[in-house]
């Protein structure tokens, strides 16, 4: 049987310097360049347009064309050397239409290339500003109704705790991964940080329902005893089901395209992470905090 809980102390250094990287990185990028993290246009506002192009091109030359040209704050993406994703902060309701001025004066401006629109999305600043709040209030609605849920289904406060901790821990890795390689935070990031707490909330229920079986049936053993029997007990479980949720997703990944590959990654990284807070944090704190009359 794995000792998994007299690793405690390197979890939680572990944990500590992921907030550690996570806030730093946070203070570094805001001071360098005004934000934490990269926004897709749903959120900032503006006109965001992927392009792809018959002959390689240089996305510092399509932002001085754009610039040159009254396209405002333009910045730029290469998903490739010939496809490139721009955005500008102007914002009409035809998308299609500013798309399409843009391709053509990269195309007057780069002799001998092709362009060609893949993708236009536009989105007005008010509209970004909103949809950023409601999502930051789905994950605090989330997170609180998981406390509540578990705190229901077990009566016991040290549960509702110790999973909520997890699931705190899951979304920070998640925004750290995004923040820290610059990949966008879109509708679908939080899509994904959303359905990651959900994976991660069962995964935990199952090694908590465990513990609680054994409290009755190994009584006289300690509870650090007891936890650790039942993670072991469950451990096939979780990481079987988590190798396979994993691979379905690193295909999507691989194969899913650009417009999938940022849901995918988050998906991942949260399963990854998800299976290693519910044996490493989640049990660890709900002992911390546990009674013996729970």
């Amino acid at each position: 049987m794995i000792d998994f809980l007299k690793y405690r102390p390197l979890y939680a250094a572990l944990s500590v310097l992921i907030f550690a990287v996570f806030i730093g990185g946070a203070i570094y990028k805001i001071k360098t360049r005004g934000e934490a993290f990269v926004y897709s246009v749903e959120f900032t506002g503006g006109t965001q347009v992927l392009f792809k192009s018959s002959t390689p091109i240089l996305s510092s030359q399509v932002v001085e064309i754009l610039e040159k040209n009254g396209f405002a704050g333009a910045t730029t993406r290469e998903f490739s050397s010939t496809e490139l994703l721009v955005r500008v902060r102007q914002f009409e309701g035809d998308a299609k239409g500013v798309g399409e001025r843009m391709r053509l004066l990269i195309e007057e401006q780069i002799p001998g290339s092709r362009i060609e629109i893949l993708q236009t999305d536009s989105v007005g600043a008010g509209v970004g500003a909103s949809l950023w709040w409601k999502s930051t209030q789905a994950i605090i609605v989330v997170l609180i109704l998981m406390l509540l849920y578990i705190w229901w289904r077990f009566w016991s406060l040290s549960y509702a705790v110790g999973n909520v901790v997890s699931l705190f821990h899951d979304a920070i890795v998640i925004l750290a991964f995004f923040m820290f390689f610059d990949y966008e935070i879109s509708v679908n990031v939080i899509g994904a940080i959303l359905a990651v707490l959900g994976y991660s909330i069962n995964d935990t229920i199952v090694i908590f329902s465990r513990i609680r079986e054994n409290v009755h049936r190994m009584r006289g053993a300690s509870m650090e005893t007891i936890v650790n029997t039942s993670i072991n007990e469950t451990l096939r479980r979780t990481l079987l089901t988590s190798f396979a949720t994993s691979l379905s997703v690193a295909a999507l990944v691989l194969f899913g395209g650009d417009v999938l590959r940022t849901l995918a990654l988050g998906l991942l990284v949260g399963i990854v992470f998800g299976t290693y807070s519910s044996i490493a944090i989640a049990s660890p704190v709900m002992l911390m905090l546990h009674s013996g009359d729970e």
